[in-house]
Order: C-alpha cells, then sequence, then structure tokens
C-alpha cells in the first residue's frame, strides 16, 4: 500500500469518516501549498504538546498555564455534589455551551458495543468507580448517546454504580439519574442543540 492509501486509510478511522470522505480529505490536502501543509502539520504539532489530560474528569485541555487540572474542575463555582458522565470531549463541549449544567465532568472516554465482554477495555469505568468513592456526590447524571451502544454503556455503568453504592454506607444517599427524553431515541449529544440538552437535564430521573 502506497502513502496516498495509507493516509486515506488513516481519515477513515476518524469518528463518522467513511473512505469516500477520507479520499476527498487526501486530495483536498494535495491540493493545498506547501506552506500550509508545513502549517497544518505545525498547528497539530503544537496543540499535541499543549494538551493535558485532567486527572480527575480525564477530558483533554489546552494547559498553556501547566495547571495540574483542568479550568471545570479548578473552578470553584461549579457544584461538586453532581458529577455528569458523558462518553468523550465532544459530548462535554456541548453540554458545556448549552450554559444549562454547572456540576463537574466524568469523561468515560467512549461506549461499549453490545457484543463486547470487557467493557473496561474499552471505558474509564474502574478509574469513575474510584473517583466516585474518594469523593462521593450525591448525584450521578449519566449522559449518554440514545444508541444502541450508548444506552448500553449506560447500563453497564449504571449497574457498577449500584454495586458500589449498596456497599458503600458513605454511599448511600447518592442517586443515578439519565437524561430525559428531550433526547430523541438514536441522537448523538454532540450534535444536540442547547434547548434539546436543557429539556433532556430537566427530565432527568
Amino acid at each position: 500500500m502506497d502513502s496516498l492509501h495509507r493516509l486515506e486509510e488513516l481519515f477513515a478511522h476518524f469518528p463518522g469518516i467513511g473512505p469516500r470522505q477520507a479520499r476527498r480529505f487526501v486530495y483536498y490536502l494535495l491540493g493545498k501549498s506547501p506552506t500550509s501543509i508545513a502549517e497544518f502539520i505545525k498547528l497539530i504539532e503544537e496543540v499535541r504538546k499543549a494538551t493535558s489530560e485532567c486527572p480527575q474528569c480525564h477530558r483533554l485541555f489546552i494547559n498553556s498555564t501547566k495547571q495540574v487540572v483542568c479550568s471545570v474542575c479548578a473552578d470553584p463555582s461549579r457544584d461538586t455534589s453532581t458529577l455528569m458522565i458523558v462518553a468523550r470531549d465532544s459530548d462535554f463541549e456541548s453540554i458545556e455551551k448549552s450554559g444549562t449544567y454547572k456540576g463537574i465532568y466524568f469523561i468515560l472516554g467512549g461506549t461499549v458495543p453490545i457484543l463486547d465482554k470487557e467493557p473496561e477495555k474499552r471505558i474509564r469505568l474502574r478509574a469513575l468507580l474510584e473517583r466516585i468513592e474518594k469523593q462521593p456526590v450525591k448525584e450521578v447524571i449519566l449522559s449518554l448517546n440514545t444508541t444502541p451502544d450508548g444506552e448500553h454503556t449506560a447500563t453497564i455503568v449504571r449497574d457498577a454504580l449500584k454495586n458500589i453504592i449498596t456497599s458503600n454506607s458513605t454511599l448511600s444517599s447518592t442517586k443515578v439519574t439519565i437524561l430525559g427524553r428531550g433526547l430523541s431515541t438514536g441522537a448523538e449529544l454532540e450534535y444536540a442543540d442547547s434547548e434539546t440538552i436543557r429539556n433532556a437535564l430537566s427530565n432527568r430521573k
């Protein structure tokens, strides 16, 4: 396989990108000037070097000030008694843009396909449970896509949370909720508008 087709294959692994779109990306880049390509490569390298993973919520953020945690986790005005669980950073961005949630987050790192037998290899389940045991909260909100994989992941996480809540007396008052049906079946949080997210949060149960 030559370098052109390897690049196509690389783009095809991007979320939501198929072979045809990957090919368009390649030919778009081939049509750009050497200066534009050099700038593109430089920006990727700069972003990669400047990005850190927050040790508390596991969100990727540009760490220009070399701080330990991200700006959300460091914000004293956030409600630390409410923890929202989302699959990816893009879901976090959508919820933050809606301006409807003022608690803290935990990024799972993905979802678990229905037939997958080893969920802990797909998501940060163990880290989540350890986080809640060390820092108990009053409410955990499962904010996952209403797709088959999203709902399957929500079931796995909810069952795991219920197990530690019932076995740990300090967590006995913690409740686990899911987003209400402001989100239609099959919807992805990343593409939900602010009003939809607001309704889903208001109707959580």
